[in-house]
């Protein structure tokens, strides 16, 4: 056994005080007395009581120095050499993402991470520092270059595992800063395995310490929604086994937080296979989530929970189906052949609307007396409408008057617009000028019979308008008012801590996002987009765009897992970083297995005891002295 601090030992020379003060005579107060006869037993002890006397068997007195003896050798820090894992300067790479969850080895594998961390603190020699990083989808240094265990322990009791998949890239760039010109550098790996093959080499000695002991899980890797053709939309999604043996499973489905099961079933999926589920014909909900659980009277466990959940968000398409009623008109149909994720047809006036429903109808210089059901851009109108009411034409173009704070003329430049003469109308109160000159309205928009509508009131062929900058612009304004783009600019497959791009209308002044866990975000809103990328947690997020306190669009988005590197629980036995492959690593360095807080909670159990028996005032029973013979 060796000491990290032997001076400490020095402190054992107050067991000297202790004894001498046991070793004193007690010096009595002199107080006369009338008669000597009844303190003969008192003049005895007098006389007895000379200033010191010998020292004699009490229970007190070792318990004292009992006490100093565990405070002076816990003072000293014993230790002895124990075979350790690293020295030196050591970075730890705490392993948290998703699959350390896995509950194959109770109560989970992070924690025995930790605690695998705990013994190499612990173990740590006199003169090392080590580095803690958590490896996460960000990783995070929980304490750089300490030396003091406690401070170790305590930043490790920090760490948490994740829902994620971990970054294992940065977090070796963490690590080889971390010992850029230390000596005896080396990173400790502690990980189930989950590591790409592809990760770049790093200075100092690389160990790989292995936690977990089983496969078996089963996983939801796919949930989507997709619209299907004159039908409700159609559920995809797929259940993995990543196990070595066939598992059964049920799977269901609850739509919109109802708290009610929309579809259940039982299936079996084989080892190391995948099951596809499809449910047709949806009651077009918005958002989707599906389960899988285990059935009562299966014994095959699923030690991963986190990838047993999946979220969907189903977003019915849009203003995508335009029919163009016209005789013929190059500026609108080339117009709408340039914009993106629009399908427009064309029919001629007079005829027949076809039977299948569109999102966007536009009558160019033409309405039907009775309308269909749906948005209406009405051009250049001739006749009278259910609408609105023609009463005639209007040559007086003068002063131009534009609703510049109105979203769908934002960017809209009409000053040097020329119109020939414009329609008059009436019956009109339902909808907004947008635009307007003496002789009347130019452009109107509003809302009339459930339907969104809007006016261009002239001929586009008896105008410069489809010349100009603004004709594009106005367009793509409306289009945007009778079918909002999407909120959410996001890949199909959203993963936690992937980055969403948020684009609120021009004319929003707040956005807001609920996480699953209930927890609102409030966004500044700019000219450009939102970056959002608090996605960490898997399930359903709701954006909501406001305007003075109203809200203007609220759209959800959903974050999942979906990580097949993740689900894959089966430990690995060796990893490749660089162009090493690293097993198992053994103990070949020498650590200090301190037993200091061992020696202390003994002196603290003795200070106990001698405060017990100091109350109970017991001694250690004394010698018998032998007898006197008679006459001595």
């Amino acid at each position: 056994m060796s000491f990290l601090t032997p001076l400490a030992l020095g402190l054992a020379a107050f067991a000297i005080p202790i004894i001498l003060l046991y070793m004193l005579r007690l010096r009595r107060r002199e107080v006369p007395v009338s008669s000597t006869l009844l303190w003969e037993r008192l003049m005895r002890d007098r006389e007895a009581n000379a200033p010191w006397q010998r020292l004699r068997r009490n229970l007190l007195l070792l318990l004292q120095l009992l006490i100093l003896a565990a405070l002076v050798l816990a003072l000293a820090r014993p230790f002895r050499e124990v075979p350790a894992l690293i020295e030196g300067s050591v970075v730890v790479l705490l392993d948290a993402s998703a699959s350390m969850n896995a509950t194959d080895i109770a109560p989970d594998r992070f924690e025995q991470a930790r605690d695998l961390a705990r013994e190499m603190i612990q173990q740590l020699g006199e003169g090392s520092v080590m580095t803690l990083i958590e490896v996460g989808a960000v990783p995070r240094v929980l304490i750089a270059g300490a030396e003091d265990k406690s401070a170790l322990r305590d930043a490790l009791d920090q760490a948490r595992p994740s829902m994620e998949a971990a970054d294992w890239e940065s977090a070796l760039t963490l690590a080889a800063a971390s010992v850029q010109g230390s000596t005896l550098p080396s990173i400790a790996v502690i990980s189930d395995g989950g590591l790409p093959d592809d990760l770049p080499g790093v200075p100092g000695e690389m160990r790989y310490i292995p936690v977990g002991a089983e496969a078996a899980n089963l996983a939801i890797t796919a949930l989507s929604a997709r619209p299907v053709p004159g039908a409700g939309p159609e559920l995809f999604a797929q259940i993995t086994n990543f196990g070595a043996e066939d598992m059964d499973v049920i799977f269901s489905v609850e739509l919109d937080d109802s708290g009610e099961i929309y579809f259940a079933a039982s299936y079996t999926v084989l080892a190391g296979a995948s099951l596809d589920v499809n449910l047709a014909d949806l009651p077009n909900p918005t958002r989707i989530y599906a389960r899988l659980t285990r059935p009562a009277a299966s014994a095959q466990p699923d030690y991963l929970a986190v990838d047993d959940e999946a979220w969907a968000v189903y977003m019915p398409p849009g203003a995508g189906r335009i029919l163009l009623v016209t005789e013929g008109n190059v500026y609108i149909e080339e117009l709408l052949r340039a914009l993106p994720d629009v399908q427009s047809y064309r029919a001629a006036p007079g005829q027949p609307l076809p039977e299948e429903p569109f999102d966007l109808y536009i009558f160019d210089r033409s309405a039907p007396a009775s309308l269909p059901m749906g948005d209406l851009l009405i051009i250049g109108p001739q006749e009278s409408t259910a609408l609105f009411e023609v009463t005639g034409t209007s040559s007086e173009t003068g002063l131009l008057q534009v609703e510049e704070s109105d979203p769908r003329m934002a960017f809209v430049t009409l000053n040097n617009l020329h119109v020939a003469d414009i329609v008059q109308l009436s019956g009109v109160e339902w909808a907004t000028p947008l635009a307007k000159v003496e002789g009347g309205p130019l452009i109107l928009a509003g809302e009339a019979a459930g339907r969104q509508v809007a006016i261009l009131a002239f001929d586009l062929y008896r105008s410069d308008l489809p010349l100009q900058i603004a004709w594009p612009v106005l367009m793509a304004n409306l289009l945007e008012w009778f079918a909002p783009s999407r909120v959410v600019g996001a890949p199909d497959v959203l993963r936690p801590t992937d980055s969403v791009l948020i684009r609120p209308q021009l004319a929003a002044d707040a956005v807001e996002v609920m996480r699953p866990d209930g927890a609102a975000r409030a966004l500044a809103v700019g000219e450009q987009a939102i970056n959002f990328s608090e996605t960490e947690l898997p399930g359903h997020y709701l954006v909501t765009v406001f305007r003075d306190g109203a809200v203007l669009q609220a759209e959800w988005f959903a974050v999942n897992l979906f990580s097949a590197a993740e689900s894959a629980i089966a430990p690995r036995p060796a990893i490749t970083v660089g162009a090493s492959t690293l097993e198992e690593a053994e103990r070949e360095a020498l650590g200090q297995q301190e037993f200091w807080p061992v020696v202390a909670l003994v002196g603290l159990l003795v200070l106990a005891v001698e405060w017990y028996f100091y109350h109970r005032g017991m001694q250690l029973p004394s010698r018998p002295s032998p007898l006197r013979r008679p006459g001595r």
